[in-house]
């Protein structure tokens, strides 16, 4: 017969109190060569789940797969320089919740504060026109509303709350506070954080891929649409700088803090950018996986329908602008349905700011899905651009 003996209680505390000291010498040596608590996070990152949930348990986090003693806890409570970056943990965590996975049948998905269940009546409808891009062979469906209920109604916008903050739909007066700046300069800026995101080309146009629906080929993915936004706002009298820097290429994870620097060294650099535009395209699947696109009928053509991302600081981040970016998306997507009334799908609103607390006017625009192709989505950049221009130089 085998005994088992347990640990007296001495015995134990010995144990617990050398993996204590385990964690201490391990995050130490972790973050060494650290010369901030963030680049301390941005490391413990890179070395596994291990060491962020120590640190998140730090914190006050328990909502882990494991669950940890106080003494462990205690342990990690000696190292100073991760005690110093409380307010960059919760960056890094909301960065690393935004990059975590894609949408399917919405903007992006990313986990976040837990969120009203809001219906998303949105049914797919048989396109109003024929296909007159060449045809790549995806099934095109067009998403409407078919219902009030769980949106928020703004004249013929319908948005989808996402978050714990009530919408009055007499804040959406038409009003906004970006406006063109007045100092020399260009006064856009586009930037992709995802910026490999491609199309579904038709048969013998097809591109050298890096992923699923990717490509670092800027003439096919999303970098390519910001061409034309950019264009049309150039061509109007607006000046713009595009940036083509591929955020998400090669590591996908972090794609928002690369793009957030980018914004912020543009500022820097140039004041008078007033507006911040992030483009990208969404990715749409049916309830049994197979792929669609989302098109609308424009001026006889189908063009790819958009959908504006609004955040807010609902995870924790601060972010002073967000109810002006909204009231932004309202008026531009108003302007729209008032010629084209499917073109947008409804506005959502959601907990991660997605870098657009920067300016008053930063919009996240997803520019059709990943069955469109890309002339579908070329010809809503340029819609969406006229747009831009109209309701720009009428306020």
């Amino acid at each position: 017969m085998t005994i088992q003996r347990r640990p007296r209680p001495q015995r134990r505390r010995q144990i617990t109190a050398v993996l204590a000291a385990g964690i201490v010498l391990y995050l130490t040596a972790a973050t060494a060569t650290s010369s901030s608590a963030r680049a301390a996070l941005e490391t413990l990152g890179q070395r596994g789940d291990l060491a962020l949930n120590l640190l998140r348990s730090q914190l006050g986090d328990w909502q882990t797969d494991s669950t940890l003693p106080a003494p462990v806890v205690m342990a990690i409570g000696q190292s100073p320089v991760l005690l110093a970056g409380q307010e960059a943990v919760l960056e890094l965590r909301s960065t690393e919740e935004s990059d975590t996975t894609e949408s399917t049948g919405s903007p992006e998905s990313v986990s976040e504060p837990p969120e009203p269940d809001v219906p998303i009546p949105e049914e797919p409808a048989e396109p109003e026109t024929p296909l007159l891009f060449k045809d790549n062979g995806v099934t095109a469906k067009t998403l409407v509303p078919t219902s009030s209920e769980g949106y928020t109604v703004a004249g013929d916008v319908y948005i989808n709350n996402r978050t714990d903050y009530g919408l009055d739909p007499s804040m959406f007066d038409g009003t906004f506070a970006a406006g063109l700046s007045q100092e020399e300069g260009p006064k856009v800026l586009i930037v992709h954080t995802h910026g490999s995101e491609s199309y579904t080309m038709p048969p013998g146009e097809e591109y050298v891929p890096s992923g699923d629906c990717r490509t670092t080929d800027c003439a096919y993915n999303v970098v390519r649409v910001g061409d034309e936004l950019a264009k049309t706002l150039v061509d109007a009298g607006i000046s713009v700088i595009h940036d083509a820097t591929l955020h998400d290429y090669p590591e996908y994870s972090g794609a928002y803090d690369r793009s957030l620097e980018t914004v912020k060294a543009y500022m820097a650099e140039y004041p008078s950018i007033s507006f911040v535009l992030d483009v990208h395209r969404d990715a749409i699947a049916a309830s049994d996986g197979s792929m669609y696109k989302v098109v609308s009928a424009a001026d006889g053509m189908n063009a790819a329908q958009m959908s504006f991302v609004i955040g807010t600081d609902g995870g924790g981040l601060e972010h002073p602008h967000w109810r002006e970016n909204l009231k932004l998306a309202v008026v531009i997507q108003q302007h729209l349905a008032d010629q084209y009334p499917t073109l947008m799908r409804p506005v959502t609103v959601r907990n991660s700011r997605y870098n657009q607390h920067t300016t008053p006017g930063s919009l996240l625009v997803e520019m059709g899905a990943a069955g469109n192709s890309l002339d579908e989505a070329l010809l809503s950049a340029r819609l969406l651009g006229k747009a831009i221009v109209e309701v720009l130089l009428e306020k």
